[in-house]
């Protein structure tokens, strides 16, 4: 003989809006939403490590034609800026490149301009970097 009453099962149910079948396919929709915001994040943080890098090899190319430049020696400055635009990758890392060199008798300045390469189609960032030298020279 059992001393123990049984109880039926009730099902365990969600008050309406919370789970349960109302919710069916939700997750699909939150995917649908974020996923176009997740990849625009990703696109936008990739943007700007590129037109970084292209702004650091436009400053670097100009620091160095300058250098070069204002030298006593007083070489080709915009030769050695496209040189080492040439090693730094190219028209992979700065596309469109004009370099412009002036020499006075004290300074030496070089300008690099270039697009940075761009994975957002129809956008391109223009970079323009200068730098200047004092130009060597012997004084007595």
């Amino acid at each position: 003989m059992m001393t123990g009453r049984r109880h039926a099962r009730i099902p365990l149910r969600n008050p309406p809006g919370v789970g349960g079948a109302d919710e069916r396919g939700s997750v699909s929709i939150q995917a649908v939403i974020l996923m176009p915001l997740l990849f625009s994040i990703m696109f936008l943080g990739m943007q700007g490590a590129l037109y970084y890098h292209a702004r650091s090899v436009a400053i670097a190319a100009s620091q160095e034609g300058a250098r070069v430049a204002g030298s006593e020696q007083q070489g080709n400055g915009t030769a050695a800026a496209a040189d080492f635009i040439a090693a730094a990758g190219g028209e992979d890392v700065l596309r469109g490149v004009s370099i412009n060199s002036s020499l006075t008798a004290t300074a030496s300045t070089v300008t690099v301009s270039g697009v940075s390469m761009s994975v957002i189609p129809g956008w391109s960032l223009q970079v323009t970097q200068s730098a200047t030298v004092p130009v060597e020279r012997i004084t007595q």
